[in-house]
């Protein structure tokens, strides 16, 4: 066996011919270094989904609720992020933040409601 240096450290190690890593946590530091960007882009479009959540859950306890769109803007609501879209039959437009949904009504007020069967089942 000859003598490798790990391409995160740079520690000589002894190891088969294809061991690039002396240790598993330079192996995971390694690839966790290579994913940084994607995984920070992933987990700020999912703080901002949670945050929309919570503020529609603040504002809906009861499952049905009408909030005006300055509430939820003062809040901190994004309203470029959501989970998915419902369409009705009658062509309106359900937007939702996991199960907490908002429908835009008359002026700019919104009726909230939450989906009691989330996931679909096919």
């Amino acid at each position: 066996m000859e003598k490798r240096k790990c391409i995160e450290c740079g520690y000589e190690f002894f190891g088969r011919a294809d061991k690039k890593f002396c240790s598993d946590q330079c192996r995971n530091a390694y690839n966790n270094r290579l994913k940084r960007d994607v995984n920070n882009y992933v987990r700020n479009i999912n703080n901002i989904l949670r945050k929309n959540r919570r503020i529609l859950e603040s504002f809906n306890p009861n499952g049905k609720a009408k909030v005006h769109k300055s509430k939820l803007l003062l809040n901190g609501f994004n309203f470029d992020y959501f989970t998915n879209v419902y369409k009705t039959k009658s062509g309106k437009i359900y937007y939702f933040c996991y199960e907490q949904g908002y429908l835009p009504i008359d002026g700019d007020y919104f009726a909230l409601v939450v989906k009691s069967e989330y996931v679909d089942k096919k």
